[in-house]
């Protein structure tokens, strides 16, 4: 776990759908990049609800990003690291296809030397190596569904 700012740094998925939220923006890396999985992750959102104004915010964070940041991509070298990230989530007893999403997200970490910064540090515990920047939200709740 990191609390010093990086210049460069990954933010999860949770974490760019509530930039808004966070309490200190000074915590963030001076230049925060997202992966492909992100995007693909924010593109799985609005087609998984039937609620009309959930599917709108969703859209609206997938286009946000899109316009936002160019994605790192998982690649060749993205998907060496994920063997490691398995093999670490393997011996912390955790099942790595259970968070498939933040695995290849801290794979692709890994792959370029880059730290996580995430509202739900928990999600990457085990994972070797990785460095993982807590981030603080307004709310001090975690993003539905990551607890």
């Amino acid at each position: 776990m990191s609390t010093g700012r990086h210049f460069r740094g990954i933010l999860d998925t949770p974490t760019v759908i509530q930039l808004g939220e966070i309490t200190d923006p000074n915590v963030l890396p001076q230049e925060p990049l997202i992966t492909a999985v992100t995007l693909a992750e924010l593109s799985v959102g609005p087609l998984v609800t039937a609620d009309e104004r959930e599917r709108e915010a969703r859209q609206a964070h997938l286009q946000q990003a899109e316009a936002d940041f160019e994605p790192l991509p998982f690649d060749a070298m993205a998907a060496r690291s994920f063997g490691r990230v398995a093999a670490s989530l393997r011996r912390a007893g955790r099942k790595p296809a259970a968070r498939t999403y933040d695995a290849m997200i801290a794979a692709t970490a890994l792959a370029y030397g880059l730290p996580v910064y995430t509202c739900n540090p928990s999600d990457f515990a085990g994972i070797d190596d990785l460095t993982v920047v807590p981030v603080a939200l307004i709310t001090g709740e975690p993003w539905p569904g990551t607890a």
